[in-house]
């Protein structure tokens, strides 16, 4: 027989998970084509072989 306190903690577990996800700022936005990436360093790509 399966364990209601497991399937609970289970269940509870992806509900906290699809809650935290829905939550995100970035899942309503939908960047265009144009849009260019955001630099993690400044330079960075500037100079050869780095």
């Amino acid at each position: 027989m399966i364990d209601n306190f497991a399937l609970a903690i289970s269940h509870g577990l992806m509900m906290l998970a699809i809650w935290a996800l829905l939550k995100r700022p970035d899942l309503d936005r939908e960047p265009s084509p144009r849009d260019r990436p955001a630099r993690t360093k400044p330079g960075r790509e500037d100079r050869p072989g780095a």
